[in-house]
């Protein structure tokens, strides 16, 4: 016995409803049901689920990790190999400065660095020695990269010379009493530009006494150079906070506004701005820059997105170039953008909204009458393809009984009112419209007569016109 489809789904339809009914048997073999609020739920929510209100846009400055993205590959300088020259470093009796040559050297493959002799220009050459030749300088490479060189005297720069053939320079000035920090830096830039340096990268310490219109100076004469510099003034070094342990921010000179034109205040990480003026070397992000170093609170935007870049797997020269590519600036422009655009959906501007409903009610009647083209054309193809279909089969039928003398097409011209009456009664009898096929003919073909005596007509009245028939020749005029 075969079951119809519509018996199958009055089936599934009664089974949905019983299983809200459930029956138990009780101790006393009595028979109890129970209702399901499953069903209920179901029917409440349709076979789509329960509509779910739409979420609100997180605020970055809230989630920090919806604003920020994966890490991209950086764009490095040109030049970051062959030789590299340190100078400013090695000179202290408390520390040995080791880290900034472990960061040229690059030994876990992390930067784009690539020198084959990194050069240690320092004060005094067996101290530097006993400094730089340990264990893990032997482990790490470095030893066998490692060329020192003395100085002619305590704080001299190294010549001409000493550069020759050095593609990188980095280079620490220590703002201290007596110190003309400006002829200093002035030389640096002189220097390079006579060898032929490509790149260098200049810490400046304990520079609490730079003023900001100096230092503008300053990037103008860096800037007139082929040389790709980065200088960066920071605040009294601090040899107890370790890199990465406190918030930073990297300031150009023009967005620097304290009120006595002071560059930088404060503390700042020893091993934070060494790292960050080494990694600037690297970075295009950081060429021809003036920038201050300054520590900001735990609960700055800028500490805020440190903590994001880092979260999402950022490396510290990925997260230096971010900083150094106004990542904080932008960070705090999208905060903007997001508190204007909240504002403007629950504050919107009348004129605004009007014109935003004028232009989607015209939109949605310039969709409607396009759908409604649509629809025309295709019913015009399809009645016209039945039509064509109805007149090829009359011709069929009638060219079997061998009473026609015409070719297809020109029959299908000669009935193709009727052939188009025939396919738009049948498009309306497939797609559930009215007909009444008898009627609708019996109308049809008198409406065909009544043109057709119309036609005569109008012929008759032309002829008329025209003088009558045209007349015999002589012989029949003289019968």
């Amino acid at each position: 016995m075969k079951i119809s489809p519509l018996a199958l789904t009055l089936l599934s339809l009664g089974a949905t409803n019983c299983a809200a009914f459930t029956f138990t048997r009780n101790a006393n073999n009595a028979i109890t049901s129970s209702y399901s609020r499953s069903s209920v739920i179901v029917n409440m929510a349709g076979i789509e689920g329960i509509k779910r209100k739409k979420e609100k846009e997180p605020d970055p400055a809230e989630k920090v990790e919806v604003y920020v993205k994966e890490p991209e590959p950086m764009e490095p300088r040109a030049n970051l190999d062959g030789r590299a020259l340190v100078s400013g470093w090695v000179n202290a009796q408390e520390r040995s400065d080791q880290f900034v040559f472990d960061l040229l050297n690059n030994h876990d493959g992390i930067s784009a660095f690539n020198f084959q002799q990194i050069v240690a220009f320092v004060d005094n050459g067996p101290f530097a020695k006993k400094r730089l030749l340990s264990r893990s300088s032997r482990y790490n490479g470095l030893l066998d990269k490692l060329d020192i060189v003395q100085a002619g005297a305590p704080g001299d720069l190294p010549s001409v010379e000493a550069l020759s053939g050095v593609n990188c320079w980095i280079a620490h000035v220590e703002c201290v009493e007596g110190l003309n920090v400006e002829a200093k830096l002035s030389d640096i830039a002189n220097l390079a530009k006579l060898s032929g340096v490509k790149n260098v990268a200049v810490l400046v310490s304990n520079a609490l006494g730079f003023n900001t219109a100096l230092a503008t100076q300053l990037n103008a004469r860096f800037s007139d150079s082929a040389t790709e510099f980065t200088v960066a003034f920071a605040g009294t070094m601090d040899d107890m906070k370790q890199e990465g342990s406190h918030p930073y921010r990297i300031l150009n000179m023009e967005d620097v506004t304290e009120e006595a034109g002071a560059i930088v205040t404060g503390t700042f990480s020893r091993e934070e701005a060494t790292r960050i003026v080494a990694e600037s070397l690297g970075l295009k992000s950081a060429a021809c820059r003036t920038v201050a170093l300054q520590n900001v609170p735990t609960d700055s935007r800028a500490a805020v997105l440190i903590k994001g870049l880092r979260s999402a797997g950022y490396g510290r020269c990925q997260e230096i170039n971010d900083i150094f590519d106004r990542g904080v600036e932008r960070y705090e422009e999208a905060i903007e953008t997001y508190k204007r655009e909240v504002w403007e959906k629950e504050n919107p501007d009348p004129e605004l909204v009007e014109k935003q409903r004028q232009e989607d009610m015209e939109k949605m009647r310039l969709e409607r009458i396009k759908r409604k083209e649509e629809f025309e054309q295709q019913k015009k193809e399809e009645i016209e393809s039945m039509a064509t279909e109805w007149a090829k089969r009359e011709y069929f039928r009638k060219n079997l009984g061998g009473n026609i003398a015409m070719s297809e097409e020109e029959y299908i011209k000669s009935v193709w009112e009727r052939a188009m009456f025939e396919g738009d009664l049948k498009y309306r009898m497939m797609h559930g419209g009215d007909t009444d096929e008898r009627k609708e003919l019996k109308e049809f073909l008198e409406e065909q007569e009544r043109k057709k005596q119309v036609a005569l007509k109008r012929a008759q009245e032309a002829l008329d016109k025209a003088g009558g028939y045209p007349s015999g020749d002589d012989s029949d005029k003289s019968d």
